[in-house]
């Protein structure tokens, strides 16, 4: 049996398919499987161990996408599957399910798509608290797949062992070794829907570098969010915590997987990295402004720290991010720094205890 699964885009929701393909696998142990994604978010995907074949698909425009996907759907046709699942439900998506020529295609209801499959499932509201993984999930209703469960259907990705060599020489080089507490803190400051304040971020280090003197502090962002990173570490040691041991510096998407296996606690808005962050065992603060813990929380063994820090509840909250109605993202502004600095504080005993215990077993 040849299957086909097509989620093209956005490495949270790559990273939120990975039970789903994992349920393929054991459901179809001898199948050929064929995961289509676009260049960035192909590293969340690339070498997964239920996986038979990576297709990456380009993103150019114009001319060139036309170009790009008849040549993909030549590709997808010779390959003859027998199943092609859309995981992404966006125009391109569902044409190149169609494209594979598949007996079986399995996709969301959608007006002006949904001819294009031959079994549709409800298509969930987009603001709905359900969560991202258990409505992909949906899409294996057609094969009889029961429910999922985080305890034995959590988000993976796969450990590179050159990406952690290169991350512990950038550490190295930082001043952090193998055996210091390392905060792990990703920025977003370009999106102002995913902008946590500057200054809670320098509050927030000042309070743990306070706490624990010896701690490192390892802030991360996204090429486009790089010079207000910057200018939140010169704040911070400004400031906030002048003595505290901070850096700031970027990493591919395999380096930042292994930077938060090295992490004794991640720190970060709802975004790609938070998710990547999710699939090692490291302790997660996660915060969440107009969007819901519900929907995107990380999606792990439940022995595994995980907490999410909201505004509570706020009449405009969730939004579609495409304007704020009352003008001064309080979904965000009112996380204040020190909630955060306690349920890091509570990550950091979590890790602590579990170490003792395995001290204990080992002794």
């Amino acid at each position: 049996m040849k299957i086909l699964l097509v989620r093209l885009r956005l490495i949270g929701d790559v990273v939120f398919t990975t039970p789903l393909v994992r349920a393929l696998r054991l459901r179809y142990p001898d199948a050929h499987l064929t995961y289509v994604v676009e260049p960035l978010a192909a590293s969340v995907i690339r070498g997964n161990p239920y996986l038979t074949e990576l297709l990456v698909a380009p993103r150019r425009g114009g001319a060139a996408r036309l170009r790009d996907d008849l040549a993909l759907a030549r590709t997808l046709r010779r390959g003859r599957f027998d199943l092609a699942i859309d995981l992404h439900g966006g125009p391109r998506g569902a044409w190149l399910t169609w494209a594979s020529g598949a007996p079986m295609r399995i996709g969301y209801a959608t007006a002006g798509r949904s001819w294009m499959y031959t079994h549709v499932v409800p298509r969930p509201a987009d603001l709905s608290a359900r969560h991202s993984v258990a409505k992909q999930w949906d899409l294996l209703g057609p094969l009889g797949i029961g429910p999922c469960d985080p305890a034995r259907d959590a988000v993976e990705m796969p450990a590179e062992p050159a990406a952690a060599e290169r991350v512990a020489r950038r550490l190295a080089q930082a001043g952090i070794g193998p055996a210091d507490e390392l905060v792990v803190l990703h920025v977003r400051a370009g999106n102002p829907f995913r902008r946590w304040p500057p200054e809670h971020f320098a509050a927030l280090v000042a309070h743990l570098a306070r706490r624990g003197p010896g701690r490192r502090f390892m802030l991360t962002s996204g090429p486009s969010d790089a010079d207000a990173a910057r200018a939140i570490v010169d704040e911070i040691r400004r400031s906030a915590a002048p003595a505290a041991a901070v850096s700031h510096a970027q990493f591919d998407v395999a380096e930042l997987r292994a930077l938060a296996a090295r992490a004794t606690v991640y720190i970060g808005g709802d975004s790609g990295p938070l998710h990547i962050a999710a699939t090692t065992r490291t302790p997660v603060v996660a915060l969440f402004g107009p969007t819901l813990a519900g929907r995107s929380m990380p999606w792990r063994d439940p022995r595994w720290f995980a907490e999410a820090l909201d505004a509570g509840p706020l009449p405009c909250r969730p939004c579609r991010q495409r304007e704020c109605e009352p003008g001064d993202f309080r979904c965000l502004t009112r996380i204040g720094p020190e909630r955060v600095a306690a349920a890091a504080e509570r990550a950091l005993v979590a890790v602590h205890a579990a170490a003792q215990e395995r001290r204990a077993l080992h002794a």
